[in-house]
């Protein structure tokens, strides 16, 4: 397979430890583990070896791709997650999770999931609307799994929730290629008031956070 150079290293993609009910979501995984390979890019993901994270984790790993997977210990057991694929780091919170999987990658992407994939990527985009980071964040919205979200957040910016600088954090397309195109175009820019705040101060709180549990 022919490479194509990209800007990133490692992209960060948050998806569903279940499979879907439609064939596509299954495609749409595939189909974006063979444009990271393709691309030269490595993959982080929440370390589970189910659903769609299994499906994008074998397929990245079986490209020759390296694969890091970051999971809290509870859920660990073979029995939740299923075998590990590639390289593991096991933390102590879901918040240390969430703080070593954004400061491992370039660029998130979410695909179909559940409360868990919705609460990590809305973590990561109030992440760089605080200015916290400046790594691109993309919905891979298959089938128009994720126009409800985008409506919904429009509709935050039509009531002064919020500003039209912080909706263009996000990027979504359809597919695959269509969505690395445009995360590689990405611009940061961000409101005049941000955070001081760096990937440092967010690792330090998780992890005293998990000291203290």
């Amino acid at each position: 397979m022919e490479e194509t150079k990209s800007k990133f290293r490692r992209i960060c993609v948050f998806c569903g430890s279940s499979p879907g009910n439609k064939t596509t979501y299954h495609d749409a995984a595939l189909q974006l583990a063979h444009q990271l390979v393709e691309r030269n890019i490595d993959l982080v993901y929440g370390g589970g070896s189910v659903g769609l994270m299994g499906l994008i984790s074998q397929a990245v790993h079986d490209g020759g791709r390296h694969v890091l997977g970051i999971i809290p210990k509870s859920l660990a057991p073979r029995e939740i997650t299923g075998d590990s694929i590639g390289e593991v780091i096991t933390v102590s919170t879901m918040h240390q999770r969430k703080a070593e999987m954004g400061r491992q990658a370039d660029a998130f992407i979410a695909l179909p999931g559940g409360y868990g994939t919705f609460e990590e990527l809305l973590e990561v985009i109030t992440w760089s609307q605080l200015g916290i980071h400046t790594k691109p964040v993309g919905l891979l919205n298959v089938d128009g799994f994720y126009d409800s979200l985008l409506t919904f957040i429009d509709k935050a910016v039509d009531e002064g929730f919020v500003s039209s600088t912080s909706r263009r954090i996000i990027v979504s397309a359809p597919t695959a290629p269509q969505l690395l195109q445009l995360l590689e175009e990405y611009v940061p820019k961000h409101d005049d008031f941000v955070s001081k705040m760096v990937w440092g101060d967010i690792t330090d709180a998780a992890t005293s956070e998990g000291d203290s549990c």
